[in-house]
Parts: structure tokens; C-alpha cells; sequence
């Protein structure tokens, strides 16, 4: 008699559970588009009372690490 195939069985198990969480979710994703109303796209160009600033943060300074005693 054949021995059963434990790993087999638990990935298709793992598959079936990741697909049905898959639906779940574009479900609810469909719901939360539905659901949420039209924006109107903001402008692509600034407006010109706003400064023009860079919105990149600067870069942080090097990390230095002490012990404590």
C-alpha cells in the first residue's frame, strides 16, 4: 500500500487557502472602489502663489552607535 504524500496535501491546502484569501481580497478591493466617489485629479502643475520647493527630504546624517555603559 502506498504511503500518503503529507507535503503534497499541505501545499495544495496552502494553494486552495491563498487563493480563496486572493478572491477575498479583489472583493474587497472592488467594494472600497464602489464605494469611494469620484475625485477630481488635482492639477498637474503648481499653483503660483506655492513657493517651488524641492519635496525630497534631506538625507539623514550617519548613524553612530556608542554603548552604554
Amino acid at each position: 500500500m502506498a504511503k500518503p504524500n503529507y507535503s503534497f496535501e499541505k501545499r495544495q491546502r496552502e494553494i486552495a487557502k491563498k487563493k480563496k484569501q486572493d478572491e477575498k481580497d479583489a472583493r474587497k478591493r472592488e467594494a472600497r472602489n464602489a464605494a469611494k466617489p469620484a475625485e477630481p485629479e488635482p492639477p498637474a502643475s503648481p499653483s503660483p502663489e506655492a513657493p517651488a520647493t524641492s519635496t525630497t527630504p534631506a538625507p539623514p546624517g550617519p548613524r553612530v552607535h556608542r554603548r552604554v555603559s
